[in-house]
């Protein structure tokens, strides 16, 4: 571990003691873990902190979980669905990732960090529109990648693979309309050919 990451692993755990888990030094990154309910004052605190200065969010993405399984799902991973935070110090040079898990696995809801960084905006709109993850206190989210009328979520992996509806355009009412999928579901297998003496000396 450099000196760096030494000293911002102990700067960390004197700033928040108990209100984050880890750190955690793998790979030569930095992660903590917070819950929902400090979420917002976490990163306010990474931001505004002298010591930390955590001024830029790289990146705010969805997680999930739901195919981790046995003692990593429990202990490592404790919820489904989880909301991971980018971030970077440019006064510092140095870069952090901040976890938080949602908690609630049937309707996950974290808050939103709008307010602290506004590019958040658009990331936290893809992690609600792909994953469903809700962001309390979000002044605009809806969806931002896929059609207005789709039901679901894609990466939630639970969408079936033809989905509901199909759209095309209705020339006699001159408008784009929706009507149930009218393709019949088949499942391709590719057919592999390979000579007689495939395989052989």
């Amino acid at each position: 571990m450099s000196a760096k990451l030494e000293r911002l692993c102990q700067k960390l755990t004197e700033v928040f003691g108990e209100r984050i888990r880890g750190p955690v030094l793998r790979l030569g990154e930095v992660t903590i873990e917070t819950s929902a309910e400090h979420y917002v004052s976490v990163a306010q605190t990474l931001r505004d902190d002298a010591a930390l200065c955590f001024e830029q969010l790289i990146d705010l993405s969805g997680i999930d979980y739901s195919t981790f399984s046995g003692a990593d799902r429990t202990e490592s991973f404790p919820r489904r669905f989880a909301v991971v935070n980018h971030l970077t110090s440019l006064t510092h040079n140095w870069r952090l990732r901040l976890r938080v898990f949602a908690p609630d696995d049937e309707f996950p809801v974290v808050p939103s960090l709008v307010e602290l960084w506004n590019c958040a905006n658009w990331y936290e709109r893809e992690a609600f529109d792909l994953y469903g993850i809700q962001f309390e206190g979000h002044p605009d989210l809806r969806r931002i990648l896929t059609d207005y009328g789709f039901v679901g979520n894609p990466f939630r992996k639970d969408f079936p693979i033809s989905g509901h509806v199909e759209m095309r355009y209705d020339p006699d009412q001159q408008r784009v309309i929706y009507q149930p999928v009218s393709i019949e579901p088949r499942e391709v297998t590719p057919r592999i050919v390979r000579e007689e003496n495939f395989g052989r000396g």
